[in-house]
């Protein structure tokens, strides 16, 4: 197949010929000599055939200039394809968003990145520098901008930032940009690519690690970290202390660092304690102990030291850090606390030795003179005053009988913190104790209500429950109001696993302002009354709580009171 430069030579010589022939035979119509039709015929033909052997030589010379130049683009085009398709494979290995920006013409293009970590959409990306800033967090933006037109104008030799880019749902993720800058032939700045890479998970494990940092070194607790095998039977060799450790050891972290925590070990020491952090370390497990320690001054002080393993990302041990606390105060206060407990229990045992003996030796004589008593209520007295002596001294004799009764009560009640439970009905206690004060009751003829329908049993000691209902009851009479009609509520309700027992009154109340704290204490008396103990409540609250109940109250002074027992039924 002939060459293209040929094939346009030969149509122009076949072009150029058919044209002669015809301007020939024209000059021949117009009666032109035959000889001069000849020579001119002749010299047309070597013209147009050296013609085209001259524009075949331009066509050919044009046709191996213009395939040298098609090589050269096409071979510039599989390099460029080549360059981007390396561009393309870098750009998603690395996850980089890559940036072209032609400064002269503020024209501004972006990789896929642009869209995958920031979530841009194609449309919604600008394309000048001024999108690019405006994504930039107001507060990073001057100093992120002097720096890059610092680099652009050749004042700086390399560029790279950390800023805040907002993303396409608004939020903000910190990246690290670098940039490179092409130049022209004068040196001057038309072109700079970069690549900006999402670090905000490496900035927030940076400021974890920063807070971290912070609160190992502000920790009032002395901190110490380890490496992780020991040798030569002594524990690892420190790395790490905090300002805490040398406060409370003495020892700065240059002294200490690279020795191993024995050095804290003196003459009373426990060797146990060191025989269990060795465990602890040879089996890779937390230890806790408290042991005696040496500071740098040789001052004998009290630790509570925990040894923790740090594990690596593959399950190896790496360190281990130990948390120290100087508890020689506790200790000591421990010491202290130990010492008055052994006081009070001996002084408790003593007192309840005293309360039995002096119960037991009172009993006889007591006896025996409220029976000698009984014997003179016999014999006839004349005299007014020795008769007026002898019932005082009868009445104190029974006051002192049922004052000694009541504290054997009590003491039988604190010697006895468990006692025997069954399911007791409330209103067969109510008429026993109802029987029992049937004279009272009587005299005074109280408004009495009772609501027990909702709890008709309860699980409780018999004895006890009956005791306390017959105490308050008592107290309800005792302290009426002579102004009004005494009336009494007595009610029961369950919520839950929990049973209420109310007991209220419109007596002459009690100030609790001045009171409250006193209410239920020993020996407690809030009225001039000749008869009143202080023993009544004190004894109600220590039945209600050894049956494992609490009692409250409510009063007020001429309008009434009322408790609350509360049981687990």
């Amino acid at each position: 197949m002939k060459s293209k430069p040929k094939q346009i030579t030969l149509i122009y010589i076949i072009i150029s010929l058919f044209m002669a022939i015809l301007c020939h035979k024209f000059l021949v119509n117009c009666a032109l000599g035959v000889a001069f039709y000849h020579f001119s015929f002749i010299k047309d033909i070597f013209f147009i055939l050296f013609t085209g052997a001259i524009f075949n030589y331009i066509l050919s010379k044009n046709e191996s200039r213009d395939i040298s130049i098609l090589k050269k683009m096409e071979l510039n085009n599989e390099e460029i394809k080549e360059s981007n398709e390396k561009y393309d494979i870098v750009a998603k290995a690395t996850s980089d968003t890559i940036w072209d920006w032609k400064i002269q013409e503020d024209y501004l293009t972006w990789n896929k990145g642009i869209e995958n970590v920031f979530g841009y959409k194609h449309d919604e990306v600008g394309i000048t520098s001024k999108w690019w800033f405006d994504k930039i967090h107001p507060e990073d933006s001057i100093k992120m901008s002097v720096k890059l037109y610092s680099f652009i104008e050749l004042k700086t030799e390399k560029w790279q930032d950390q800023y805040r880019f907002r993303c396409a749902d608004g939020t903000y993720k910190y990246v690290l940009d670098r940039g490179f800058l092409l130049k022209d032939e004068n040196g001057k700045s038309v072109r700079m690519i970069g690549a900006i890479q999402d670090i905000t998970k490496q900035k927030e494990e940076e400021q974890r690690l920063k807070l971290l940092e912070t609160v190992i070194t502000q920790s009032k607790d002395s901190i110490l970290i380890t490496e992780a095998n020991s040798t030569d039977g002594k524990i690892p060799r420190i790395v790490y202390v905090n300002p805490a450790f040398s406060k409370m050891s003495g020892y700065e972290s240059d002294e200490i660092l690279g020795k191993s925590p024995n050095v804290f070990k003196g003459p009373n020491s426990d060797p146990v304690t060191l025989k269990k952090i060795l465990k602890a370390i040879k089996d890779e497990k937390e230890c806790l102990i408290e042991t005696i320690t040496y500071s740098k001054t040789k001052r004998e002080y009290w630790v509570r030291f925990s040894m923790i393993p740090i594990f690596n990302a593959e399950g190896v041990i790496s360190h281990w850090i130990s948390i120290q606390q100087d508890i020689t105060e506790e200790r000591k206060l421990e010491t202290e606390k130990e010492h008055l407990i052994r006081e009070l229990t001996q002084n408790n045992k003593d007192l309840k030795q005293f309360s039995y003996i002096t119960s037991h030796n009172l009993r006889a004589p007591l006896s025996n003179l409220i029976g000698l008593l009984n014997l003179i209520e016999d014999i006839p007295i004349e005299n007014s005053e020795l008769e007026e002596i002898l019932n005082g001294f009868n009445k104190s004799t029974h006051l002192l009988n049922e004052t000694i009764n009541d504290l054997v009560k009590v003491i039988i009640i604190k010697d006895n913190p468990s006692m025997q439970k069954e399911m007791v009905s409330l209103s067969e206690v109510f008429e026993n104790v109802f029987s029992q004060l049937s004279f009272q009751i009587e005299a005074h003829k109280p408004i009495i209500k009772l609501k027990l329908d909702k709890v008709p049993l309860l699980n409780t000691n018999k004895a006890y429950i009956e005791s306390i209902l017959l105490n308050l009851l008592t107290n309800s009479i005792k302290y009426k109001s002579e102004n009004r009609k005494l009336k009494i509520s007595i009610t029961a309700e369950q919520i839950d696993q929990k049973v209420f027992l109310t007991f209220s009154d419109n007596g002459i109340g009690i100030d609790l302002e001045r009171n409250r704290d006193k209410v239920f204490g020993l020996y407690q008396r809030f009225h001039n009354y000749p008869d009143s103990k202080g023993l009544g409540l004190y004894l109600v609250k220590s039945q209600v709580e050894t049956m494992g109940g609490t009692i409250s109250v409510e009063s007020e002074v001429n309008k009434g009171t009322s408790f609350i027992i509360t049981f687990k039924n």
